[in-house]
């Protein structure tokens, strides 16, 4: 049952996918509240909220008072990754709304690197954080990082599964981050149909948080987009699987 007092949807997923310009178009849009601040990261947080009895209060503050009649949202990648964040969700609101953003796994985790080495969280090189880098991960509590998740969060068939074990499928819009970038009108025509808003009167086509790094080659070597290729062939089927089935209910 739909809880019209919590927010009604998440951009959940996935970082470096294009979750940003969709905020952005979103927070453009009269029926819909979402905060001043992309990323409110509140359902994965672990040490600000007592998770035995969460307090919502201030979460629903980030929204502020908001136009009567508004849909409120909110856009935090992690959520699709991070352990225990879709769980949390689904006890908050059941019925909530879940859009997911995707790139290509290999694009991705090279974005996350670069991001990462641009802002001085990443020393190693590419080749490394792939191959031995790895174990930083495994390493970590949980078995997750925030920083060094460069081939985990590319896992988005296991993801998914986990997901739809928790939401049904008919609460989930799949996109492709490509088809934002290239068919942003059809693409957002897509997402009111999902969130039952009318549509956008018009679209301007925008980039968010494209900065080239001069100093970085701007694609994965031959052998690292291979190596990427082969750890997520299996994980890969499963994903289109996934996203199929989901594409069925939406119709």
């Amino acid at each position: 049952m739909a809880r019209p007092d919590r927010v009604g949807f998440l951009v959940a997923g996935v970082q470096k996918g294009g979750t940003t310009a969709l905020f952005d178009y979103l927070s453009e849009h009269p029926d819909l509240c979402l905060p001043a601040c992309k990323e409110a990261h509140f359902f994965d947080d672990e040490t600000g909220v007592d998770w035995s009895a969460p307090d919502y209060g201030p979460y629903h503050a980030l929204f502020g008072d908001g136009r009567p009649g508004t849909l409120r949202g909110e856009a935090t990648p992690i959520y699709l990754y991070w352990p225990h964040s879709l769980e949390r969700i689904a006890a908050y609101n059941p019925a909530i709304r879940l859009i997911l953003v995707f790139r290509d796994p290999v694009e991705r985790a090279w974005s996350h690197w670069r991001m990462e080495t641009a802002r001085g969280a990443e020393t190693e090189s590419f080749a490394w954080c792939i191959r031995e880098g790895r174990d930083r991960v495994t390493r970590a509590p949980g078995g997750v990082h925030r920083v060094h998740s460069y081939v985990e969060r590319g896992f988005y068939g296991a993801q998914l599964r986990r997901l739809f074990a928790l939401f049904a499928p008919g609460q989930v819009l799949c996109l492709r981050s490509e088809d934002l970038k290239t068919h942003p009108g059809r693409i957002l025509r897509q997402v009111c149909d999902f969130l039952h808003v009318a549509p956008f009167t018009s679209v301007q086509p925008r980039l968010s948080h494209v900065g080239a790094i001069e100093t970085l080659r701007q694609t994965p070597s031959v052998d690292d987009r291979a190596h990427l290729g082969q750890i997520y062939a299996d994980d890969q089927i499963l994903f289109e699987q996934l996203v199929k089935f989901s594409a069925r209910i939406q119709e």
